[in-house]
């Protein structure tokens, strides 16, 4: 018997979808419970049988089919209570017409019994007024309950009526289960109890209960143990992941640190070098100068002396000859012994001497090593020994423990010099530190927990498995743009959430992103064919209607209006799905990026290697091709986005490059360098400083390019958790949104370089 205790759940199972069918969405018909305790319409699941099984569609177990149909499933008798106690509530409606009395036509009234204002919860009848007056008069029926029907129908008696509700016998109607017959675990009424069941012993239903009662609620008890463990688990995996995600972004913006503090080192040890190279040069010219200067002077005047020796022996008489040879010899004596400064002064030539670990190609200056996580309590400690300076070496990738002597510096050859500003030693591949003040040292994944020494646990083997399919290929070095400046904006990680919403058929698949308002995304799911709005925080806003059977690609917000390609057609829609116009497109072309104009009165459009741009009206505005004429048939643009410059970026498949150009089709610049790794360029977006950001889905990274398309380094790799991005976009300025292939969107904020 229901308690009144539980008077809630009877309310939450009768007002719930508890009592609707899983497969068909209505109401239960004919229930039959699985022996994982799911129920559905019997005809549900006659249709989803395959041969001698079928498979729940909830938990997705294979449940074996009895030899006689899915008839033989269990009824669920406590679903058949529930449902009889709502028919009997939702029987009529009140004013529209009463319910007939069931007991008039059977005392010879009327063929349609009067209308009825009681209700017997004892007999389940409606009676009218005589009726039910009469009822309380008889000895059979003095006991029963009646009760005011139009209480009954808004729910005040449920917990009565569910207690004195009897439930019914299939094979005999009219005729309640009273017993429960021991050997068969079948509930019996009296005539099932006299036929077959006659020698069986058999106990009434209230007995059966009070004995199996006890067993089942300690099963419960067990499952619910079970359940809390299962409840404390998952939480665990949870904060594990979350642990993991923070200490991932920690050492994603350590080894930025790291990174930025030895550029930062070696061009300051570049100028310096280039200040002591320019200094030298500069004294030995000085000396040179001087010295020439006196060479010069005396060779003018032994040219002077000789030219008049000359002159006087070849042109002078005999008497004027005689009369100046004591001069001539004399000054010529005097020329001849004077001290020659011998041959060029010694130069001191410059030379270079790099670091013995610059010079070596396999010499990892970042290395990660991955530590089992501790139990939460022991990692506060371990945590603070860690930052106290106290923790155990790190480990190589292989798990073994690095010897403590492997992390000194390299021993550097006799004689060699090294650069003078040795505060940016090279980092060391065993751990080292780097210049960072030691800040960028070998991440632990649990934020210094560490591993038992020696150990090679399950979970370093399955990093490793992962970490393969991560591209080694180091990034080309930065631009000069980047000397002695702030270096690269980097990411802050905000949040993650799926896109897969109850009402999709298939797993999503997002080829087109956009802002949409103030801190929302629209998302292009062309496998669903829909247009999905989301918040910045993963907030399911609802979906933008589209004209039927389209399937958006790529997309792009304006003024009050969404424009996106579905095939070979240009839609403008308005927010409520009121289509403005549609522009048929070239076929050449499998996919169309869209892009919206900064004013955002315009949409501009790749097809066949050229953009298009169209105003609100419709009109084509203007149409040029990246590079002018000359590049016709040579451009292939896949995706394309605008900056706040007017500028367009777009990905060019043809070339394999990235190319800049203005709104005239000028090139402003274009990248197919050694950072695009050998893959196709992928989607792209701009803040709005300008900074380009392009995906390369194979090598799971996003890099960083300035605006004239010079790459400067990357921005996202695999360490992000990026997974095959698919599709980006840059939300007011500094929120970059990158779709994966599996559907989930990961957000991060920029972070500018000068903050």
């Amino acid at each position: 018997m229901v308690s009144q205790g539980s008077s809630p759940s009877l309310l939450e199972a009768l007002s719930s979808d508890f009592l609707a069918c899983k497969i068909c969405l209505e109401q239960l018909r004919v229930p039959k419970t699985l022996p994982c305790l799911h129920t559905y319409c019997q005809d549900c699941l006659a249709q989803l049988a395959e041969g001698s099984h079928l498979r729940c569609p909830e938990c997705r177990e294979t449940v074996p089919v009895p030899p006689t149909g899915v008839a033989a499933f269990k009824t669920n008798f406590f679903v058949n209570g529930l449902l009889d106690l709502v028919k009997a509530r939702a029987g009529g409606d009140l004013r529209a017409g009463k319910p007939a009395c069931a007991l008039c036509p059977l005392m010879g009234g009327a063929s349609a019994g009067g209308p009825a204002t009681a209700r017997c919860l004892d007999c389940a009848d409606d009676l009218c007024q005589a009726c039910a007056d009469g009822h309380r008069c008889t000895r059979q029926t003095h006991s029963h309950r009646v009760v005011d029907l139009v209480g009954y129908r808004a729910g005040w008696y449920d917990e009565e009526a569910r207690e004195r509700q009897a439930a019914q016998c299939p094979q005999h109607p009219g005729e309640s289960l009273r017993f429960l017959c021991q050997p068969c675990s079948q509930l019996l009424c009296r005539e099932c109890r006299l036929d077959p069941h006659l020698d069986h012993p058999c106990l009434p239903l209230a007995e059966a209960v009070r004995a199996r009662r006890p067993g089942l609620e300690g099963l419960l008890a067990g499952v619910d143990s079970n359940l809390a463990e299962l409840e404390a688990t998952q939480l665990a995996e949870e904060e594990a992941l979350a642990c993991l995600r923070e200490q991932a972004a920690k050492v994603g913006t350590q080894v930025e640190e790291a990174a930025e503090g030895v550029l930062r080192a070696l061009l300051a040890q570049k100028q310096e070098v280039l200040g002591q190279l320019r200094a030298h040069v500069e004294a030995a010219e000085e000396a040179a100068r001087e010295r020439l200067g006196e060479l010069e002077s005396r060779a003018q005047v032994a040219r002077e002396a000789a030219a008049f020796a000359r002159r006087v022996l070849s042109l002078g008489r005999e008497a004027e000859i005689l009369s100046l040879e004591g001069a001539i010899a004399q000054r010529l004596q005097q020329l001849q012994c004077c001290p020659w400064m011998p041959g060029p002064a010694p130069c001191l030539l410059p030379q270079l001497e790099l670091h013995p670990g610059l010079l070596d190609k396999n010499r990892q200056l970042l290395r990660l090593s991955f530590q089992e996580q501790q139990p939460q309590k022991d990692s506060g400690k371990d945590g603070a020994r860690s930052q106290g300076g106290a923790a155990t070496p790190p480990q190589s990738r292989d798990g073994a423990q690095t010897p403590k002597q492997d992390s000194a510096q390299p021993p550097q050859e006799d004689g060699a010099q090294t650069l003078k500003a040795e505060r940016a030693e090279t980092p060391q591949e065993d751990g080292a530190q780097t210049p960072k003040e030691g800040r960028a040292q070998t991440p632990q994944e649990d934020g210094g927990a560490q591993s038992p020494r020696g150990g090679r646990s399950n979970k370093k083997r399955k990093f490793k498995g992962r970490l393969k399919s991560v591209s080694r290929e180091p990034s080309p070095a930065p631009g000069p743009n980047l000397e002695g400046s702030g270096l690269l904006p980097r990411p802050i990680f905000f949040c993650s959430f799926p896109t897969r919403m109850p009402g999709d058929k298939r797993s999503p698949r997002i080829t087109g992103l956009c802002p949409f308002g103030s801190r929302e995304i629209l998302v292009a799911d062309e496998q669903n064919r829909a247009l999905k709005r989301f918040s910045l925080n993963g907030d399911y806003k609802g979906a933008v209607p589209i004209p039927e059977g389209c399937s958006p690609c790529s997309v792009a917000t304006l003024q009050d209006a969404v424009a996106f390609s579905a095939g070979a057609r240009l839609y403008l829609i308005r927010p409520n799905g009121e289509v403005q116009w549609r522009r048929a497109l070239s076929l050449c072309q499998a996919s169309h990026a869209v892009a919206a104009m900064p004013s955002g009165d315009r949409v501009a459009v790749s097809v066949s290697g050229h953009v298009e741009v169209y105003n609100m009206e419709g009109s084509l505005a203007t149409r040029f091709i990246p590079g002018g004429k000359a590049s016709r048939g040579l451009r292939a643009l896949v995706f394309l986005t605008t900056s706040p410059q007017g500028n367009f970026v777009g990905s060019d498949w043809q070339q394999g490059s990235l190319v800049v150009c203005d709104g005239l089709g000028q090139v402003i610049g274009e990248y197919r360098g050694p950072g695009l790794h050998g893959c196709q360029p992928g989607s792209v977006s701009v803040d709005k400083k300008g900074y380009i950001f392009l995906t390369l889905r194979e090598v799971n990274k996003v890099v960083i390019l300035d605006p004239k398309g010079s790459l400067l380094g990357d921005f996202l790799t695999a360490y992000h958790g990026l997974e095959k991005p698919r599709v980006t976009t840059m939300v007011d300025g500094r929120y970059l949104v990158v779709s994966l292939s599996n559907g989930t969107i990961h957000v991060f904020r920029v972070r500018p370089p000068d903050s």
